[in-house]
């Protein structure tokens, strides 16, 4: 398991970097062609000169609700929005159907999700028969993990989600190397192999996604004499992380360019601070420009200790859509982004919500080096402006918040 899948994984970061950013005029350039999405969001932008990540930082993001809205207002014309470069044929092999219901197409490259990487990582080779718990129907996570299965020269049975017993008894007689699907449905499975009193020594390795996946439950399965590896996957990018034998967090796929920002911007923040996960993607096909998981994460210090040499994160931290309902009004991450923008001495703020339902206060906590009573004026009054609601202000050393990506926390009490 100390081998690479490819070259890409040792090769100099500045060089992957530079690879990345040269390829990003094109990819820009191809998505205002060739998607009506991106020629409305990127309109006037000029794409030879988004050459860099702060040029890259001053598009918009696209968040999964935006995208949402887009797919549901042109169903009748465009299932996919106007975010999709292929239309149904020859070009696209299947189309999926997310929770909203959000709509994503799968080309035909081999290894389309590029999960292959994923599986390497985890210790699957040319040869294994891979059991693939992940559901097969509406979601793309059953296709993920066989076609990167496929594109690593391995076998795949379609186990797909329920009927344990079943599952219990291929694994037996088929003996796979390793299973793919959530970590739950796992445990589920050599649970009730246990039961049965069912011998699965042939399972060895795992690849799981689609849930958090806590050290606790892997030391479960390494027990059992199961090594389980996660990835981070979304249906709209494909693989996005994975893990190594290293277990220090998760190291980024080849074919993604990752920002990490402020809840509710696109501002990004500075290294090893907790922010969203905003994905550019180099597939051709569907070439989400500056799209936001929705999700928390940070960016890990030095390469990983396997010789990977791309960017580590953390892993999944929670998500970024902190948007909360005090007094009958929305208040948004963007919001308190918003007020601390107005004015240079505040750094980081967070919005307390306290107290029971319907007696709701507000605090904002507010980060400076500088502080006085006029700063504080100030920034009650930006408050009452941008949410349309009042909110006591408190002040707080610079670095003091804690680190955790929350721009609104929800403390109150709802029993």
């Amino acid at each position: 398991m100390s081998s690479f899948f490819d070259a890409l994984e040792h090769q100099a970061p500045d060089a992957r970097e530079a690879a990345m950013l040269a390829s990003l005029p094109a990819q820009i350039a191809h998505a205002q062609a060739s998607t009506g999405a991106f020629a409305e969001l990127l309109k006037g932008v000029d794409a030879t000169q988004v050459n860099s990540r702060a040029a890259l930082a001053q598009l918009p993001v696209i968040r999964k609700y935006e995208l949402l809205e887009r797919q549901k207002a042109h169903r009748a014309t465009d299932v996919f929005g106007g975010f999709s470069a292929q239309t149904f044929g020859p070009g696209m092999r299947r189309v999926f159907a997310s929770p909203g219901t959000i709509y994503e197409p799968e080309g035909t490259r081999p290894d389309y999700w590029r999960i292959a990487r994923a599986m390497f990582a985890a210790g699957f080779r040319q040869g294994d028969l891979i059991h693939n718990g992940f559901s097969y129907h509406f979601t793309p996570a059953g296709s993920m993990m066989e076609t990167g299965a496929h594109a690593l020269g391995c076998t795949v049975f379609p186990g797909g989600t329920g009927q344990t017993e079943q599952q219990v008894g291929a694994m037996s007689e088929l003996r796979p190397a390793g299973y793919a699907g959530t970590p739950s449905f796992l445990k589920i499975i050599l649970e009730k192999a246990a039961d049965m009193g069912v011998a699965l020594p042939s399972v060895k390795k795992a690849l799981v996604s689609g849930e958090a996946f806590p050290p606790s439950l892997r030391d479960w399965f390494t027990a059992r004499g199961v090594a389980a590896y996660q990835c981070y996957a979304t249906a709209d990018i494909g693989l996005i992380a994975y893990e190594t034998e290293a277990r220090e967090g998760l190291v980024l796929d080849e074919g993604v360019l990752v920002e990490i920002v402020r809840p509710g911007t696109g501002d990004p923040v500075p290294e090893g601070e907790v922010g969203e996960l905003v994905i550019t993607t180099l597939n051709p096909d569907y070439p989400l420009i500056r799209f936001g998981t929705g999700d928390l994460s940070a960016v890990l210090p030095g390469p990983c200790p396997t010789g990977r040499t791309a960017t580590r994160i953390k892993g999944w931290m929670g998500r970024a859509d902190q948007t909360t309902k005090v007094r009958g009004m929305f208040v948004h991450p963007g919001q308190v982004n918003e007020v601390a923008k107005r004015f240079p001495a505040v750094g980081k703020a967070r919005l307390v919500v306290t107290g029971e339902m319907a007696n709701d206060q507000m605090t904002l906590l507010v980060e400076s080096s500088e502080w006085n009573d006029d700063l504080r004026t100030g920034i009650e009054q930006a408050v009452r402006e941008v949410t349309k609601l009042r909110a006591t202000v408190a002040h707080r050393d610079p670095g003091s918040l804690p680190n955790d990506g929350k721009v609104i926390e929800d403390a109150r009490s709802y029993q």
